[in-house]
């Protein structure tokens, strides 16, 4: 499975921007998804996650309420809907596929745990998001 994000750019504090995950080589409705994000100098963070076998989803607390993670079977995309940006959010997304099994990832989202990146696999190349005045 190989992934490419896009969507990314420069955005004033307050705006929004929709990014892309786009799948190719095999279908992602047969994985969960996460996005991440790594800003200059910091770890890389677990933002959202999706799980098509259930639709459940996970946001870290800091962007509840404003990003909002959906999927396009036909188009094999996942997006992450970023609204409400703040100056912090400015980082390099990227989204990966999980090498969980659909319903280990069901538990974990609807218990709300965090992502952890060594549990994801085939990463995309990542996304610019810059979020400034």
């Amino acid at each position: 499975v190989q992934l490419a994000e896009s969507g990314g750019g420069l955005v004033q504090p307050g705006g929004s921007l929709r990014l892309a995950c786009v799948g190719s080589g095999l279908s992602l409705s047969y994985y969960a998804v996460g996005w991440f994000r790594q800003a200059p100098g910091k770890e890389r963070e677990g933002v959202s996650c999706i799980n098509n076998g259930d639709n459940s989803t996970y946001y870290r607390d800091s962007v509840k309420g404003r990003f909002f993670v959906s999927m396009d079977n036909a188009e094999n995309t996942v997006y992450l809907q970023m609204n409400s940006l703040k100056p912090e959010d400015t980082a390099t997304y990227y989204c990966a596929t999980d090498k969980l099994p659909m319903s280990i990832r069901a538990v974990k989202n609807q218990a709300g745990e965090a992502l952890n990146s060594e549990d994801f696999g085939s990463w995309g190349q990542g996304t610019q998001v810059t979020v400034s005045s």
